[in-house]
């Protein structure tokens, strides 16, 4: 039976994406015979809008109707980061340690993108950081901490996020997160991000 193509552009650095992360991990899971998914970053914080996390006083309050709706816990050292406010939202630093992760295995990388965002909104780890990037790996069963280390220092590996802003940009993504079905006809979006696991695959059934 012939797959359905599905791409999930999310950003590292997107509340609403962690929020709507286990829905998309439990959606993904459950339909796993049937679908292909790409995640792709979606540059959300980049150029001028790269800032440390205090020139965006409105992203408390958007946390806290993010966590009212969704039921995403934000961890106490991502309330102490924020409050620093020194932490810089920079989605092609956060994309690149994706895209060091994905070369490791690329079928798991919803699971690394959920990996990376826990570091964040639990931690309050820079996705900068390299030691973050390492400590993430370390953490994922048969993922190799060194050679993701390696990747993450490599200028192709910043190319290769580069390219997925380019591809999200070009399949005509700007919100995140956003859950396109690929069809005949063109791309679909499918559900949003207060979506349950159930309510996209009955979407994905109807199409």
């Amino acid at each position: 039976m012939a797959r359905h193509r599905l791409t999930y552009a999310f950003d590292a650095y997107c509340g609403w994406c962690y929020g709507f992360g286990p829905t998309v991990r439990e959606f993904a899971a459950a339909n796993a015979d049937r679908i292909e998914l790409t995640v792709l970053s979606g540059g959300l914080f980049t150029g001028p809008r790269a800032q440390p996390v205090s020139a965006y006083s409105y992203i408390p309050a958007a946390d806290a109707r993010i966590g009212e709706l969704t039921g995403a816990v934000f961890g106490e050292g991502y309330a102490r980061a924020f409050a620093e406010g020194t932490a810089v939202l920079d989605s092609a630093a956060a994309a690149t340690a994706l895209a060091a992760l994905r070369e490791q295995a690329p079928e798991r990388t919803l699971e690394f993108a959920g990996a990376l965002q826990r570091a964040w909104y639990v931690d309050g780890r820079s996705l900068s950081d390299p030691a973050t990037v390492r400590e993430v790996a370390a953490g994922l069963d048969g993922v190799d901490a060194d050679a993701v280390a390696a990747a993450h220092r490599d200028p192709a590996t910043r190319r290769a996020a580069e390219a997925d802003f380019r591809e999200v940009r070009r399949l005509g993504v700007d919100t995140f997160p956003t859950l396109l079905l690929h069809t005949p006809g063109g791309v679909r979006r499918l559900g949003g991000p207060m979506s349950t696991a159930r309510t996209l695959t009955r979407a994905l059934d109807q199409h």
